[in-house]
């Protein structure tokens, strides 16, 4: 009785919609006609569809990336904010690192895009007063992803901030004390106090970037169309160009099934390997 409330969520939101994306991958249907049985040829197209096979590798990028630069630069925010200082100032800095993420990725892909513009955006325009020939950001195919990159690092980092700064305040002063008499140095506490007591954080956070990064959909959509040449081309942009642009809503559906696969596929990797480097001491 007490867990049905929750269990019934899970039934009309993941379970079902699961269930129905799987059938719905047997079959072809446009939304307009009724259904008709299509059998494997889905996912025989799935397999020879060089689209579809660049926005998984753009997503990978993507969401490898995303790990990377969330966990390093957020651990860095998290160490310089937690380090003695007065309370209004470092109040301060936790509000300015995690406001971006109150923006709507609308307006925030929005921002970007006009100032990233090579006509009037001023992130060229003061490039060009210190004399430094700008890329075409969002129009060439080698800056393109990189650019979204930077700007989903700019609007999400202040999440992966807070959980670690969260994550380093409840590290006991006293290993740290326990290390410093030990003669250890700043690196060593950092090593072996640190990155120890973190790492659950540290798990958590590689997570739940990873699921969000291989979700990304909406800075692809708004600032770049997916192009150019397809170079921005997430797989969630992709399920929603072949669902409802398209309208080959099963063969969207059997994409959509490998998101749900990757995502978890990755994320048991990610449990597994944990057990040799996250300590619940």
């Amino acid at each position: 009785l007490f867990i049905s409330p929750a269990f019934l969520l899970f039934l009309i939101f993941i379970a079902g919609p699961l269930l129905g994306a799987i059938a719905l991958s047997l079959f072809q249907w446009d939304l307009l006609t009724p259904a008709r049985f299509a059998g494997l040829s889905n996912y025989k197209q799935l397999l020879t569809d060089p689209v579809v096979g660049q926005s998984i590798g753009n997503t990978f990028i993507f969401a490898f990336w995303s790990i990377v630069l969330h966990i390093g630069i957020g651990l860095l925010l998290a160490l310089a904010v937690n380090r003695a200082m007065p309370p209004a100032l470092k109040y301060f800095l936790r509000t300015v690192y995690f406001f971006p993420l109150l923006m709507s990725w609308a307006s925030v892909a929005l921002m970007w895009k006009f100032a990233l513009d090579p006509s009037f955006g001023f992130v060229n325009y003061y490039l060009g007063l210190l004399h430094i020939s700008p890329p075409n950001w969002l129009l060439s195919p080698q800056w393109a992803l990189p650019t979204i990159i930077a700007v989903d690092l700019w609007r999400t980092l202040g999440f992966t901030f807070i959980i670690l700064f969260a994550g380093l305040q409840g590290v006991p002063a006293y290993l740290y004390e326990a290390a410093r008499i030990d003669g250890a140095g700043p690196f060593d506490r950092f090593w072996n106090v640190t990155i120890p007591m973190l790492s659950p954080t540290l798990f958590f956070t590689s997570i739940i970037t990873f699921i969000g990064a291989f979700q990304i959909f909406e800075p692809m959509f708004i600032m770049t169309q997916g192009g150019p040449g397809n170079a921005t081309l997430s797989v969630v942009m992709q399920i929603y160009e072949t669902g409802f642009r398209a309208f080959q809503m099963g063969y969207a559906s059997t994409i959509s099934l490998v998101v749900f696969l990757v995502i978890m596929i990755v994320t048991l990797i990610q449990m597994r390997l944990s057990r040799y480097w996250v300590n619940y001491d």
